[in-house]
């Protein structure tokens, strides 16, 4: 079956077809507009500006994807779209023409956990995956630890306490002066530095839990830049990364790794914008390597909000009859609808 996903919860419009069945997991079209270039020129996104985008961008796109995919839109089964978490701005955008275009066409209607979508990607890489899991989730908003049971139901372990690992990366990257956003720059510049150049305190936190909390070591690396500039001394912005880099993801693993001794899984699943940093995949193959647990990624143009995600999560909340009707609206937190 043909499944239309729409996404639009933060700064990226995108429409996608996916052919999805038993056996069947295929990408036939996923257009992403970016929204990056207007939102470098203030170092982070704005809501209003990017709910704007979405309602330029979000007809063309979809009839593009459609185009793509060569199909029409009486070939659709299902119109999944994110409805949460997210900015309610933006995301109202996406449910509000979904919810036009299934209405007018009379095609079902299904509404989508932004988180489960970025999980969901991972069965588009892996067509053999299959639940028990366990997921993590690395993006700017979201930094959590799931078992994931079935393809519909999630149980969230672990979670950060405040700042995501995205956000913390982003805005420590914009800090030294990298381009927006920061985060995929600081990924590059950190292979140049030392790693044990600077203290910082690690983001996970002690003991049997498996939250996190980045707003220490941010206000850390923060402080350290201060000191730096106001003692007059030059900072190495590679150091900084290195180090920054090097805390946080070690901090990832570790959690990781409790999670998987605590649940006994043998799959774990990276997703999630941050999933595309390369240091944080190295790490976490090592430490999958290392237990004999396999480890799930999705392809690194998936990582990043998609479309082509938001179909595949859509699918497996079709079969299990979880339709929406008109009356379907958004939600910007993680408690849904």
């Amino acid at each position: 079956m043909y499944i239309l996903g729409m996404e639009s919860s933060c700064d990226e419009t995108s429409a996608a077809v996916v052919e999805m069945s038993e056996g069947q997991r295929r990408i036939c079209s996923n257009i992403v507009a970016s929204q990056i270039d207007v939102h470098r020129l203030y170092g982070g996104v704005v809501p209003e500006i990017a709910s704007r985008a979405h309602i330029e961008a979000i007809s063309r796109i979809t009839y593009e994807a459609l185009e793509q995919a060569g199909i029409g839109i009486g070939d659709v089964d299902a119109v999944a779209v994110t409805a949460f978490p997210g900015l309610i701005g933006a995301l109202l955008v996406g449910v509000n023409f979904a919810k036009s275009l299934a209405y007018s066409r009379h095609i079902p209607l299904v509404a989508v956990n932004h988180i489960h979508g970025h999980v969901a990607a991972a069965y588009l890489s892996h067509p053999d995956l299959k639940p028990p899991f366990l997921a993590l989730v690395v993006s700017g908003g979201h930094t959590s630890i799931y078992r994931v049971e079935t393809d519909t139901d999630y149980v969230e372990i672990g979670s950060t306490r405040d700042d995501a690992a995205g956000e913390a990366f982003d805005k420590i990257g914009r800090v030294i002066g990298l381009p927006y956003p920061g985060g995929a720059a600081l990924d590059r510049l950190a292979y140049e530095g030392n790693k044990k150049a600077i203290s910082l305190p690690s983001p996970a936190l002690h003991g049997e839990t498996l939250d996190f909390s980045f707003s220490g070591i941010k206000t850390a690396a923060l402080n350290y830049l201060n000191s730096m500039q106001q003692k007059g001394e030059e900072i190495n912005p590679a150091d900084v990364a290195a180090s920054y880099t090097d805390k946080i993801v070690t901090a990832i693993t570790q959690k990781a790794e409790t999670a998987l001794l605590q649940t006994g899984m043998d799959t774990l699943v990276l997703a999630g914008g941050v999933a595309a940093n390369s240091h944080l995949r190295a790490s976490l193959e090592a430490l999958c390597k290392r237990w004999g647990v396999r480890l799930a990624m999705p392809d690194r143009a998936l990582c990043g909000d998609n479309g082509a995600m938001i179909a595949a999560a859509g699918y497996f909340e079709f079969l299990k009859g979880n339709l929406a009707n008109t009356s379907l609206n958004a939600s910007a937190s993680d408690d849904g609808l």
